[in-house]
């Protein structure tokens, strides 16, 4: 069953309930999911500024799956493709002697 995530605290129980379901204690997790134990305590109350990447690998890692419904005005088609490119580094004018 799905659960629409409006807020961080949803979020963060959801983890608790899938760790608590696999019979995992947060220090546990932290080691599976390479974070600390202080980020497994802080995402699991909420904490509206845990870094997005490591959610995700918590998320992961509790086989917890993300999924982002745009609005149909937005193509989603290409989103691997879609990525931007690096910038090339600016040249220098070279000065006249």
């Amino acid at each position: 069953m799905a659960a629409e995530v409006h807020d961080t605290r949803i979020l963060g129980r959801l983890v608790r309930r899938a760790r608590r379901a696999r019979d995992l204690t947060q220090i546990e997790l932290a080691g599976m999911a390479g974070v600390g134990e202080r980020f497994i305590v802080d995402l699991e109350r909420g904490k509206p500024t845990c870094e997005i990447g490591k959610v995700l690998e918590v998320m992961s890692m509790l086989k917890l799956r993300m999924i982002v419904e745009p609005p149909a005005e937005i193509p989603t088609a290409d989103l691997e493709t879609d990525l931007p490119r690096p910038r090339r580094p600016r040249r220098t004018p070279k000065t006249a002697p």
